[in-house]
């Protein structure tokens, strides 16, 4: 199945009150056992590419090869987007240049105004493309690509704003925070969620920072709203955890044990076993 932009399936989320996974990808492993997981629970899914992923896996053009020759190889039939998260102006151009079907402009750094007036133009670009457009209002916390953020919460009516130009998604900050979360974390702020909901009515929200969340703070932001949940610090704790493991074990010692094949397995199935878990958390097992 060819990749599909995100409307449809958020759509169907939001009205359906369960979540679509967004599983950030960092290779080839990472790609492959999203799909794999993704197809096996029969859940539509998001492929995220950073900026600073984006790079490391040598431009969008290759990541985008690669997951549509894997979507053909493995008769992927689930609903596929790919999206870019956290772009700048630039990137989300260059994404879109690059044939993925759904992207992130984030302006949340920029003054209102600037910020309205970068993503009404993306808009544009992605309707007349078919592609599916993200947008934020309020930094999310903690640390992605360098950039560094304290969780602020967004402003409703700002919301309001950036929904009204006809953006897909909107990720609106409610205190969540990218990476481990601190034990002095004060929790999301519902309060905050349900303002944007109220002013935002039927469009998508998008909860960031997804690893460490509890699970009834999970839930409770689905019931508020939210249709897109982003994963990815979690894959990637799980992948270390596993590889560790190997190597501690002397696993790579024996046999063929370093061939890269067998060294990286066990964080491929560290990271199926998560997604699996999440796809169950977000209700969008059996959804696709």
């Amino acid at each position: 199945m060819p990749l599909v932009n995100a409307k449809e399936m958020l759509t169907k989320a939001k009205a359906g009150h369960y979540a679509v996974g967004q599983f950030n990808i960092n290779n080839l492993e990472w790609t492959k056992a999203i799909l794999l997981t993704a197809q096996e629970m029969n859940s539509p899914v998001i492929l995220g590419v950073s900026e600073g992923a984006g790079k490391y896996m040598c431009g969008y053009n290759t990541v985008v090869g690669m997951v549509e020759g894997m979507l053909e190889t493995l008769n992927i039939t689930v609903p596929v987007a790919l999206h870019l998260d956290h772009g700048s102006y630039e990137g989300a151009k260059a994404c879109i240049e690059a044939g993925f079907s759904s992207i992130m402009f984030d302006g949340s750094h920029y003054p209102i105004d600037e910020n309205i007036a970068k993503t009404k133009e993306l808009v544009a670009i992605c309707e007349e493309k078919g592609l599916s457009i993200e947008a934020e209002v309020g930094s999310i916390g903690g640390e992605e690509d360098g950039v560094v953020g304290a969780g602020e919460c967004a402003d409703p009516d700002e919301c309001k704003m950036i929904a009204d130009l006809g953006v897909t998604m909107l990720a609106a900050g409610i205190g969540n925070i990218h990476g481990k979360y601190p034990e002095n974390w004060a929790g999301l702020s519902f309060e905050t969620l349900a303002a944007v909901q109220e002013k935002t009515g039927t469009m998508p929200l998008v909860l960031h920072g997804g690893t460490g969340i509890p699970a009834d703070m999970i839930k409770k932001a689905i019931s508020l709203g939210v249709s897109k949940i982003n994963v990815n610090t979690e894959c990637q704790l799980a992948f270390q955890e596993a590889t560790r493991k190997y190597i501690e074990e002397g696993k790579d010692l024996q046999g063929k044990g370093f061939d890269p094949r067998k060294l990286l397995a066990p964080g491929v199935e560290a990271i199926k076993a998560t997604v699996r878990e999440k796809i169950e958390l977000f209700g969008s097992a059996n959804k696709a």
